[in-house]
């Protein structure tokens, strides 16, 4: 046996016993050949044949890292119920339990989408906070304005310019979180029994607001890889009195979808032409694994009636509770809805915000952590390849971090999720992405989702590991 591939078996046992785990990079070419005092040539020959036999890949920024060798296989074709019609919300509890387990280091928090703090810039956000705190400690004594501290909204502005959208600081308010600029739009344009057209699967914050306003969702069947089609949208507007539709177009939760820019334009103008708002929460807009950020539907059509919701919570900190919303032609009454639901939002974290981007540091983070996530997601995935029944199906998002698995028939979601709180982890079951009224089978039964936003370490393996043998329990029942 040649050197190249002795060393190619050691790495690759050393990768099959989980010392390497996916998405890990190996030590560079020169640096593995000074340290075992081979030549240069003899690892690379190695690396490549660890390549041709599908255990690592070649990255032209981070050398060689090892390949997801368990992907399981992506979702079944979108589920189209046999008729949708309207549906009051309700029995949205599930999601409090998950952010209570959130908010308790004693679970794996897979279930709630909260990234862990090795996914935030802690450093630089400590450091801008305690530099408004040093220079303006008057400032923090008071209200801000409804609308928000003119230098956020500056830095808002700009920022949205750069990617198409152009809008006035004035038109940007300043939310507490994207949960309330979701709030606000529906409230600037709906009343109680209103129908808002939404995903399916949809976000459950969205439900809860839903259910919040007491309207009536009307949940349309979305693809895993393109989000909602405009010929489906159509065929709802001809036949329901709809109000507003409510789309996450950018790597949608929680399927992760890319809307083509093309389906976007036809969705607007199709609202456009009936008088009906678009609410758009770009939440994820920033998260892309690609290259190149995509439009938001503001950006493609700023002649349409558009509620642009978004937030720093997945991007910088959940706890700074920092979003906004633009809608150019609602821009008053959104900040009186503002003003009278609670004044304004601190002042503290939006100035420590307004510093990071104006000083690029949020540019940084996001060119780093971007590539992080796109390595949690690929990770958690094989991981689920390798250890769930087979007949278990994944999402394969474009951006964001969490995951959609679509487990095999005989599983119930609600009740993996149960167990696995009595197991100190957190799930978030399929059933609650649906407004299925109550007497009815929920939706989604046999999915899940999962936060891939967590520390890579043995724990995740285990609650992984455990989370597959509680499938396989299950299945096991059934036979």
């Amino acid at each position: 046996m040649f050197r190249y591939q002795q060393l190619a078996q050691e790495l690759q046992q050393q990768i099959e016993q989980g010392q390497y785990a996916c998405g890990d990079r190996l030590p560079g070419v020169r640096e593995l050949a000074k340290r075992r005092t081979l030549s240069v040539s003899t690892v690379v020959a190695s690396y490549r044949q660890l390549e041709a036999d599908g255990y690592l890949q070649a990255n032209s920024r981070s050398g060689y890292v090892v390949k997801a060798r368990y992907q399981p296989p992506p979702l079944s074709s979108a589920l189209v119920p046999k008729s949708v019609v309207p549906s009051i919300v309700s029995s949205q509890q599930m999601a409090l339990t998950l952010s209570k387990a959130a908010a308790d280091p004693a679970y794996m928090a897979l279930g709630a989408a909260v990234p862990a703090l090795t996914f935030l810039p802690q450093h630089a956000l400590h450091k801008a906070l305690q530099q408004v705190m040093k220079t303006e400690p008057t400032r923090l004594m008071r209200y801000e304005a409804s609308r928000g501290a003119p230098e956020l909204r500056m830095q808002i502005a700009r920022r949205m310019a750069l990617h198409g959208a152009v809008v006035s600081p004035e038109q940007v308010i300043i939310t507490n979180g994207c949960q309330e600029a979701l709030m606000l739009s529906l409230k600037a344009v709906t009343e109680p029994g209103d129908v808002i057209v939404i995903e399916s699967p949809a976000f459950y914050g969205l439900l809860q607001a839903l259910e919040a306003a007491g309207l009536q969702a009307l949940a349309l069947p979305t693809d895993a890889q393109n989000g909602m089609a405009p010929e489906v949208l159509q065929q709802a507007l001809e036949q329901w009195p709809v109000k507003a539709c409510v789309l996450i177009a950018n790597y949608s939760n929680p399927l992760g979808s890319l809307m083509p820019a093309s389906n976007k334009k036809r969705i607007a103008a199709m609202l456009g032409e009936r008088g009906i708002a678009l609410i758009e929460d770009d939440t994820y807009g920033d998260l892309g694994f690609a290259a190149t950020r995509p439009a938001s539907c503001l950006a493609l059509t700023p002649q349409q009636d558009i509620f642009y919701c978004s937030t720093f919570s997945k991007t910088l900190s959940p706890d700074l509770r920092l979003g906004w919303v633009i809608a150019p032609k609602h821009t008053a009454k959104l900040e009186y809805l503002k003003f009278i639901s609670n004044i304004s939002t601190a002042a503290l974290p939006q100035l420590a915000v307004a510093r990071l981007l104006q000083h690029g540091q949020y540019e940084r983070h996001l060119r780093q952590v971007r590539q992080q996530y796109q390595a949690a997601i690929t990770r958690i995935s094989s991981s689920i390849g390798r250890l769930f029944p087979a007949g278990t199906r994944v999402s394969q998002p474009q951006g964001g971090f969490v995951l959609w698995v679509e487990l095999p028939a005989g599983v119930d979601g609600y009740v993996l999720a149960q167990q696995a709180q009595a197991e100190k982890i957190s799930i978030a079951p399929g059933s609650i992405f649906s407004p299925t009224p109550a007497r009815q089978k929920p939706l989604f039964s046999n999915f899940i989702r999962l936060n891939c936003a967590v520390v890579q370490d043995a724990r995740l393996e285990r609650a992984l590991q455990t989370l597959a043998q509680l499938c396989h329990s299950q299945l096991d029942a059934i036979t």
